[in-house]
């Protein structure tokens, strides 16, 4: 067994999407906590700059790249640059912390009641995986979905306790690998996989 975080930065890795922008809360720290050390953590004082870095970065490389927000507030400080990564056509896959998932219903405070609606419609999928072992999947989609053409920003809202969840490795190794063409017609290197 491996957990939640273990099976992300694996699969992360083998997408080499090692570089993470954002500006963390609470929320967010299982995640950073014991942050690998081949990976690169870029801190920005402001959600707008995270995404705006994230936006530059994925523009620069031509590859996907990560940002972190802090839950609810933090999305809603960056939504202006997620409307700028859209329009640039950037693959940025904005995640951001949630509640733990006992709290949700109580609405604690930094409940994002309705995490996977709020970056509408500057998004071009959202999510908020409905277990815990889904978010590798859920994850490996966003980063798909967002490199898919015209290539746009997607989203995860992610529970702040999901991260320590066992999880089995193989079926998250199976659900992480498969990749669905964007093209209209079949993919041939996809036909002989």
């Amino acid at each position: 067994m491996t957990t939640v975080r273990e099976a992300t930065v694996q699969m992360l890795r083998e997408r080499a999407l090692t570089t993470m922008f954002g500006n963390p809360g609470s929320t967010e720290l299982p995640m950073l906590a014991d942050f690998p050390e081949d990976f690169r953590y870029v801190l920005a004082l402001h959600e707008a700059v995270a995404v705006g870095m994230a936006d530059g970065y994925a523009q620069a490389t031509g590859r996907p790249t990560w940002v972190n927000l802090h839950t609810a507030p933090g999305v809603g400080n960056g939504m202006g640059a997620i409307f700028n990564a859209k329009a640039n056509k950037s693959p940025v896959v904005v995640t951001a912390g949630q509640q733990a998932r006992s709290l949700m219903t109580l609405e604690a405070n930094l409940t994002n009641r309705e995490a996977a609606r709020m970056p509408h419609p500057l998004v071009k999928w959202s999510y908020e995986p409905p277990r815990a072992q889904d978010v590798p999947h859920a994850l490996a989609r966003a980063t798909h979905m967002a490199s898919l053409p015209p290539a746009g920003p997607t989203f995860v809202s992610i529970p702040m306790d999901d991260w320590g969840v066992d999880v089995d490795e193989e079926a998250v190794a199976q659900q992480t690998r498969r990749e669905v063409s964007g093209r209209a017609v079949a993919d041939p290197a996809a036909l002989r996989d």
